[in-house]
């Protein structure tokens, strides 16, 4: 299990890495290869998404089936235990949606840029005419 959290926390990392390359100022030679190849790449890293909503589902069904430890019979070990469990729980919700949310970001960078393109494309070929 700590697997898919480790690959997790990888993809997480390299989709803040590729916005933060989107994002910075560059020249336009270097952004459009960039783009370009970022564009492919898109599609077969889609893969994130599913994953990530599976994980959503595993740690949904894990908190409804933990056993609670808030009563007074509780020792502090096994209390200690379960706040450390709901800590991980909610690191790991964060880490989903985040790989969620870097990847649309991804591709709305890539999709505006090429539109910008057109559009630049277009006005060239207006103020050729």
């Amino acid at each position: 299990m700590a697997l898919q959290w480790m690959i997790l926390t990888y993809v997480v990392a390299a989709e803040a890495a590729v916005a933060f390359l989107l994002t910075l100022p560059s020249p336009k030679f270097l952004k459009n290869h960039l783009v370009s190849f970022v564009s492919l790449v898109l599609q077969p890293a889609l893969f994130v998404v599913p994953f990530a909503g599976f994980q959503l589902l595993d740690i949904y069904w894990k908190s409804e089936h933990r056993l609670s430890c808030t009563s007074d019979i509780c020792t502090a070990a096994e209390r200690d235990r379960y706040e450390k469990a709901i800590y991980k729980a909610q690191r790991n919700v964060i880490l989903c949606a985040s790989a969620c949310l870097l990847y649309w970001c991804i591709y709305r960078i890539c999709k505006y840029y090429k539109e910008i393109q057109k559009l630049e494309e277009i006005e060239k070929r207006f103020k050729d005419q």
